[in-house]
């Protein structure tokens, strides 16, 4: 089978799909497709995996696009063109929500990586809804990634497939990984808290809210600090460079500089170390824990104790005080005490760690690239 990803962003470019979509890629080849990548100009130095073509051509997103991507398609010839769906990264042009409907041939599929509005002028919501309902309706066949972006995107078909992602970030650290050193690494102390935090930072995620609880915490005498892991603001959302301005102030306001530590952007294998360095995970999302979030599915595949807040829907996996602990978002006292109970109770930390491995053997990339081949499959017989 010919499969051919089409994403906004694609290593080296930063960003969730981008890792999400090299993994599935190199998982589908293993399994005996092809794939290629038809991607943003910007990623020109994408890494070169066997088996894996990449065509960084696209200059923008806009309604030029369908003439370049429509040369590779000439070209290549897939069976499927898989569209990797996050309306920041393809700078909320409508162009790629309509190429389904316009260009029958390949069959299309289309990956929801996130179905929240953002903000482009006043009352465009209806707009913004109306051109991923169109993607959804036009594509042979649409997934979503967790439960609650499945009930969303129902209201425009019925049947929508769910498939979750997994880790971008294998638990992999170097191979001369030892603890302390990689904690000294960061200049935090031996025997304090470290309370580590992945991913980009914007409003949604919370980032005011983790030097509040740190500033809690040290406030109660404990000797906290806090690990940002990763990049501070990714390739496609320009509203995160905003947001982090304001953590940023928020964290000099609290005098709390000297305990928060930034490793940046980072190789997988030294995100691994930093993940095993921490002593628990506080992701204190506004808009409930989910598994879209790669963050969280990390956290889960390296076998983290994780703080964070109640899903918008039922994820009868997600136990408090077997899986993970939950207080409500922006509740500051709360997820205090939550991450002070991990912290002081060794049993439910070993316990929450525990579950949290066994939780994450569900979303092994090997199982997501078996999934998706059953979907093309399905849908092509179907043509």
């Amino acid at each position: 089978m010919r499969i051919l990803f089409i994403t906004g962003e694609y290593p080296p470019m930063q960003g969730g799909v981008a890792d999400y979509t090299r993994a599935l890629a190199r998982a589908l080849t293993d399994q005996g497709a092809q794939v290629a990548v038809f991607t943003s100009q910007a990623a020109r130095e994408a890494p070169k995996d066997a088996g894996i073509e990449v065509y960084a051509r696209a200059k923008g997103w806009g309604w030029r696009t369908w003439r370049v991507l429509n040369a590779v398609v000439e070209r290549w010839r897939p069976d499927i063109a898989h569209i990797q769906y996050q309306t920041a990264a393809y700078h909320m042009h409508p162009a790629i929500n309509l190429w389904p409907r316009f260009h029958r041939h390949p069959t299309a599929a289309v990956t929801f990586h996130d179905l929240r509005e953002p903000y482009l002028f006043p009352k465009a919501h209806p707009l913004r809804r109306w051109v991923t309902h169109t993607l959804a309706k036009s594509a042979a066949l649409a997934i979503t990634t967790n439960p609650e972006d499945t009930a969303a995107l129902r209201a425009a078909r019925g049947d929508v497939v769910e498939i979750p992602i997994g880790s971008n970030i294998p638990c992999a650290p170097p191979a001369d990984f030892e603890r302390a050193r990689w904690r000294a690494r960061w200049h935090a102390p031996a025997n304090a808290a470290l309370i580590a935090y992945f991913g980009f930072l914007n409003a949604s995620k919370g980032g005011k809210t983790l030097i509040d609880v740190l500033a809690m915490l040290v406030e109660q005498g404990r000797d906290a600090h806090l690990l940002m892991i990763g990049g501070r603001v990714g390739a496609s959302d320009p509203t995160n460079d905003a947001y982090l301005q304001q953590v940023e102030a928020h964290i000099a306001a609290k005098g709390l500089r000297e305990r928060v530590h930034w490793t940046d952007h980072l190789p997988p294998e030294q995100v691994s170390a930093a993940f095993l360095a921490s002593d628990l995970v506080l992701l204190p999302y506004r808009d409930g824990v989910s598994y879209r979030r790669g963050s969280f599915m990390a956290a889960l595949e390296h076998g983290r104790a994780v703080v964070t807040t109640p899903p918008r829907v039922a994820y009868p996996d997600l136990i408090p005080g077997h899986t993970l602990l939950l207080a409500p978002a922006d509740d500051i006292p709360a997820l205090t005490r939550a991450v002070a109970s991990i912290l002081d109770n060794p049993t439910l930390r070993q316990r929450l760690e525990s579950n949290a491995r066994e939780l994450a053997r569900r979303f092994t990339w090997d199982r997501i690239a078996e999934r998706s081949l059953m979907e093309y499959e399905r849908v092509l017989r179907g043509r």
